[in-house]
């Protein structure tokens, strides 16, 4: 008979820690949001931190993680109290005295009914009532079962404080059971006296682990492992009996002498915990909680819930990362998904992986003030994901509004030719008239007799201009461009939610020209009260500052300059503003600001403008918002110089300035 050959095969979800099959930490997106908050104002060093904070749309941020550590916590203190050890204690002292009381009306003899007095009239407290019954003589075989499980459960739960899982363990434990229990306290006693005199205790460890090693099943290496896993359990049993309520405190102090029936226990579980404290100073020994839930806890499960408490208050700190020297290496990731799961460690895994990456790829450099600043690497990494974004638009520009579209644009070749469709260069006036000159006279005798002289009268029907006779100048476009763009800093830009978009723009811009038209030189502008040229890093990380002025004049001053710098060059002068010029340069050097705008202002904005329209520049306006008053100053300043008006909604600003470049590369007339 054949085998059977197939076999059945699960798949489920991996829960070995990280995903070995995950893809690698994106940068991209990273640092994308990061510099958009750069461009909003906010320095490097922050907008890194604001993002590890808020997490990225798969991935959540610290804040998120602090939200659910902080919120497991509270409902650990909102739904348990810590009442179970009394509340079971009561029920079996409840139980031991019904079931004598059962026995002792069956007995008819004298004793019995002395019992019975004892029996009622035990004192209403549980810890009073257990002591006095310590030497009772029991006649129910049931009720002495009972009792005797008080001191048991005592015993269990004690040791279950310091000692996790110590209480199932313990559970129907033998005289030899409890004398061994005894011995391994005496010996971690010795081992931690000799730890805290400052003496090498390696043996020591060794032959303890050898000898009573079964009770520590997370296994620790050497006596600082073995004493951190106490401390924490130790700590937690404090912050139990400093939970308690002073009645409920008293009550405990009076049935831990029943422990086992065992004082000596007693005894080596406070002489291990002083010993431990003093290893472990450091620990929250001192407070407690306020437990106010309807589920009740026993001794040992108060102890667990306690040290949770203390672990998530530690991750809270962690991830809040706002103590000095903070790191996301703090950040106990074990301990994170013991709380709150593997999948929450694994965002924490990722953020401290991330922030890594980031600075030990050279995407942050440190700045002259000793803080963080982009690096060139990430600008150009930057700028290729805004450039990507704003690509998408320039198949469909949202928004725009062209008000003129005339200018000059390459050199005149000194040729012409017939116009076809689609062609937008300048009509050759001269050739034009004369083509249709001689195609009238060529149809029409009588109009060539009038041309010679020999009609008297001329063309009495004129010359009409046909479409065949039109012809239109050649121009040679320039491989190089001299390109400035000019970006309006005034405080208005920021108000009106314009800040970050032009930014945008400019990285964009920089990002095209650097990396695919190299031969084009381009300066970027800053004007508010005045203008200085500025560098694209340091653009990204402009903060707006409250300044009025829009200093156009002195912008066009230095993009002149530019434009000198490459006289064979295509000159190209983009210019974004949301506003009309209030602001112009003095002789001497001093920006002069007056609004509405001075006369002087425009005067001396539109001759610089005069002047940059002699080097043959496309001008173009990217007119931000619907000021009537910045709309006249443009519209008549375009028609003027020829230049182009462009008013794009915000969110299509880069696609507008992208692609009025990338048309002046096509030698759009």
């Amino acid at each position: 008979m054949a085998r059977n050959r197939f076999h059945r095969t699960r798949y489920q979800r991996y829960s070995g820690g990280p995903d070995p099959l995950a893809p690698p930490v994106d940068l991209r997106e990273a640092l994308a949001e990061i510099g958009d908050d750069v461009m909003a104002g906010a320095s490097p060093q922050r907008a890194l931190r604001e993002y590890l904070r808020r997490g990225s749309q798969d991935m959540r941020g610290l804040d998120k993680l602090r939200e659910m550590v902080n919120r497991k916590r509270q409902e650990l203190l909102d739904k348990r109290n810590l009442n179970g050890t009394f509340n079971e204690i009561r029920e079996l002292l409840d139980r031991a005295v019904l079931e004598e009381r059962k026995q002792l009306a069956r007995d008819l003899d004298d004793d019995a009914r002395f019992a019975e007095m004892q029996i009622g009239n035990l004192p209403p407290s549980t810890a009073e009532a257990v002591r006095e019954l310590s030497s009772y003589q029991w006649r129910s075989a049931q009720a002495k079962a009972d009792y005797d499980k008080i001191s048991d459960l005592l015993g269990r739960e004690m040791l279950d404080q310091r000692f996790e899982g110590m209480k199932q363990m313990m559970e129907n434990a033998t005289e030899a059971d409890k004398q061994q229990i005894t011995e391994m306290l005496a010996d971690l006693n010795k081992l931690l006296a000799k730890h805290n005199r400052g003496e090498d205790t390696s043996d020591d460890f060794e032959q303890f682990m050898d000898e009573h090693g079964q009770f520590f099943p997370e296994n620790p290496r050497n006596t600082e492992e073995l004493i951190d896993s106490l401390a924490k359990r130790s700590a937690a049993a404090q912050q139990f009996y400093n939970s308690l309520t002073p009645e409920q405190r008293a009550e405990l102090d009076a049935l831990s002498e029943q422990a086992f029936g065992s004082p000596e226990l007693m005894s080596q579980l406070a002489q291990m915990d002083s010993a431990l404290r003093e290893a472990r100073p450091g620990l929250d020994w001192d407070n407690g909680q306020e437990f106010s839930g309807s589920e009740s806890m026993g001794m040992g499960q108060g102890a667990s819930a306690l040290a949770d408490i203390a672990e998530l208050d530690a991750l809270s700190e962690q991830l809040s990362q706002q103590y000095a020297g903070a790191q996301l290496d703090d950040v106990d990731l074990d301990a994170l998904a013991r709380q709150l799961g593997p999948e929450a460690a694994v965002d924490a895994r990722t953020l401290a992986e991330l922030e890594k990456a980031l600075k030990e790829q050279g995407f942050f450099e440190r700045a002259d003030d000793g803080g963080l600043k982009l690096s060139p690497k990430a600008m150009r990494q930057l700028g290729q994901t805004i450039f990507r974004d704003i690509a998408e638009q320039l198949t469909g520009r949202r928004g725009e509004r062209q008000t003129r579209n005339n200018g000059a644009l390459g050199e005149p070749s000194g040729s012409t030719r017939e116009w076809e469709f689609g062609d937008t260069e300048p009509w050759d006036v001269t050739r034009t008239i004369t083509n249709s000159v001689l195609r009238t006279v060529s149809e029409n005798p009588e109009a060539a007799a009038a041309v010679r002289g020999l009609m008297p009268g001329g063309l009495s029907n004129g010359v009409r201009i046909d479409v065949r006779d039109v012809e239109v100048s050649e121009t040679e476009a320039r491989t190089q461009a001299a390109v400035t763009l000019l970006v309006d800093t005034s405080f208005s830009m920021e108000m009106e939610g314009r800040w970050t978009p032009m930014k945008r723009t400019a990285v964009a811009l920089n990002h095209l020209i650097s990396t695919r038209f190299r031969s084009d030189e381009l300066q970027i502008i800053a004007f508010g009260r005045y203008a200085r040229t500025i560098d694209i890093g340091e653009l990204t990380g402009l903060q707006p500052r409250m300044e009025q002025g829009t200093n156009l004049h002195h912008a066009l001053m230095l993009a002149g300059r530019h434009l000198r710098k490459h006289p064979n060059a295509q000159p190209v002068v983009l210019i974004v503003t949301d506003g009309e010029p209030t602001a112009h340069l003095e002789p001497d050097g001093t920006p002069f600001f007056y609004y509405p705008p001075h006369p002087a202002t425009l005067a001396m904005t539109v001759r610089e403008l005069d002047h940059i329209s002699r080097f043959g520049a496309q001008v173009t306006f990217f007119r931000l918002g619907d000021d009537p008053s910045l709309e006249y100053f443009v519209d008549q300043i375009a028609r003027r110089i020829g230049g182009r008006v462009v008013a794009p909604d915000i969110d299509g600003l880069g696609a507008a300035v992208v692609g009025d470049y990338l048309s002046s590369k096509r030698g759009r007339r």
